[in-house]
């Protein structure tokens, strides 16, 4: 099979229509307020907040720095039991905040961190879990909850990848102590760049608004160390365009969901993720794990889609506890984590956007299919 005519990406950026950020760009002009919290930041975190279902949020210039400032919000400390298969600022934010995070190992059916594992990593110095819905699939979280009841733990859940997920009672934002979003422009819902904290009240909303705006309480009054956290207009109305059709968007990806699984439902050694029949995902991966029944290794398909101008990615390998900052940290050791050091050689995401041809999809799973 020949290189196919365009390259293939695992991901592309949704843009609103040019044409349409236009009267918003005029709106900015004219109120002169570019930052700080202006109407269409305004506008954006009320309107979210009916799309999600949840009644707080605070909208951030991007994801990590709203990671960092909800360990802050919660005044974490000492040691935060977490996975190792997710992105880097998962981890990071915890370094940041002066903090050890302490990683345990995963489930092999969600690759979400597994709840059997979490107690026994508990110390005297541990304050909180921190734990990602990898892919936009759900943690076990009623598992979670109950050990953090049990040992007085706050609960963050890293939902970069969870905008729009329901489980069966609602929004998976609700969640935790606080749930962390992002928009970053590779997710299904983007501000280009963009994040969000979704708080369970006004209070805590308060306290999260004046951490990411240095920590100002008024004009004169600094009581916190915070952050320039802050989304500008120009994020806030890139996100309110793409609010109208992200409906549409998530309903194209699960058309391409569907087509992959359906053409590569009979090739040997190909396995998919399954959610719960209850849970309403947003199709913001679409993850294979390679077996070892499939005739080439993972990083060898990685290569020969390559080869093809297809351009998939092992996301996540490698696992954030082979980075040098954490791997001679004692639960990085590969004893401790068997489950996810073997995933993460099998994973490969393939590309999956609203604006992906079927056709697209049909030649990735060519290109699979012809190595068997």
């Amino acid at each position: 099979m020949d290189k196919i005519s365009k390259p293939i990406y695992v991901t592309q950026p949704n843009l609103p229509p040019l044409q349409d950020l236009i009267p918003f760009l005029e709106e900015i002009w004219a109120n002169k307020i570019l930052t700080n919290g202006g109407p269409l930041h305004q506008r954006l975190e009320k309107e979210l907040c009916e799309y999600l279902g949840v009644e707080h949020l605070s909208l951030f210039t991007n994801g990590t720095i709203a990671l960092v400032t909800a360990l802050q919000a919660l005044n974490i400390k000492g040691e935060v039991i977490t996975t190792p298969y997710s992105f880097v600022a998962t981890s990071h934010s915890l370094l940041w905040n002066g903090i050890k995070p302490v990683f345990v190992d995963i489930d092999p059916d969600t690759l979400n961190l597994d709840p059997s594992k979490i107690e026994e990593a508990i110390t005297s110095q541990t304050t909180a879990i921190m734990p990602v819905h990898c892919y936009g699939h759900p943690c076990d979280v009623e598992a979670i909850r109950k050990i953090a009841d049990k040992y007085q733990l706050k609960v963050i859940y890293d939902a970069a990848h969870a905008f729009g997920v329901k489980d069966a009672g609602g929004s998976v934002l609700r969640h935790g102590d606080l749930s962390v979003l992002s928009f970053h422009a590779t997710k299904v819902f983007n501000t280009f760049e963009g994040g969000a904290i979704v708080c369970p009240d006004a209070e805590t909303k308060l306290r999260i608004d004046q951490l990411k705006n240095f920590g100002f309480v008024d004009e004169v009054t600094v009581t916190e160390p915070g952050i320039n956290g802050k989304m500008s207009e120009y994020n806030a109305a890139v996100g309110l365009l793409q609010l109208k059709n992200v409906n549409a968007m998530i309903e194209k990806r699960k058309e391409i969901d569907s087509r992959y699984r359906k053409q590569l439902a009979n090739v040997k050694g190909i396995h998919f993720l399954d959610a719960d029949k209850d849970v309403v995902l947003n199709y913001s991966y679409f993850p294979i794990l390679i077996q070892a029944d499939y005739p080439q290794s993972r990083d060898a398909l990685y290569q020969i889609l390559k080869d093809h101008g297809i351009y998939s990615r092992r996301y996540f390998y490698p696992l954030i506890t082979n980075f040098p900052m954490y791997q001679d940290m004692a639960s990085a050791h590969v004893n401790n984590l068997p489950l996810a050091n073997d995933l993460a050689s099998k994973v490969l995401c393939l590309p999956i956007y609203p604006d992906l041809d079927f056709s697209d999809v049909d030649e990735i799973c060519n290109v699979i299919r012809l190595v068997v």
